[in-house]
């Protein structure tokens, strides 16, 4: 995996199995934020510098899902769905679930981080962070 890379740097590590996203745990007040936030925190307000970035592991809970039937987008592949998940650590985070239909799905399915494929590049391999189903 040493010519993969990201396809959205700065938001989760893509060198562990499972992969982890990287969010912000504010000093002042402990508030752990994700996605990371340049301009300081927003539970107490601290400024930028008090925010320190921390892994948070990618195991929640499936609050709510969508799939997407019809996309504007050009290079777009439908059907996809949109889950939003509450990590166990405590944020909320949308995202897309690497399952393309929500068949089966369930409102309280535990959820984990898996890296897939984007698209093949000549420089490497572009991955995305996307959130695996555990159907009961």
């Amino acid at each position: 995996m040493s010519d993969a890379r990201a396809a959205h740097p700065g938001l989760y590590r893509i060198d562990q199995n499972p992969p982890s996203l990287l969010g912000q745990r504010c000093a002042a007040c402990g508030r752990l934020a994700f996605p990371p936030n340049p301009y300081g925190c927003e539970g107490c307000g601290a400024e930028a510098d008090e925010l320190v970035t921390e892994e948070i592991p990618g195991d929640g809970e499936l609050a709510a899902f969508a799939t997407v039937h019809l996309h504007p987008g050009k290079d777009i592949e439908t059907p996809f769905t949109v889950g939003t998940v509450v990590l166990d650590a405590g944020p909320t985070v949308r995202a897309t679930l690497t399952c393309a239909t929500d068949d089966g799905l369930a409102i309280g399915n535990r959820v984990h981080t898996q890296l897939v494929p984007q698209q093949s590049e000549d420089d490497g391999e572009l991955l995305e962070l996307r959130f695996a189903v555990e159907k009961s």
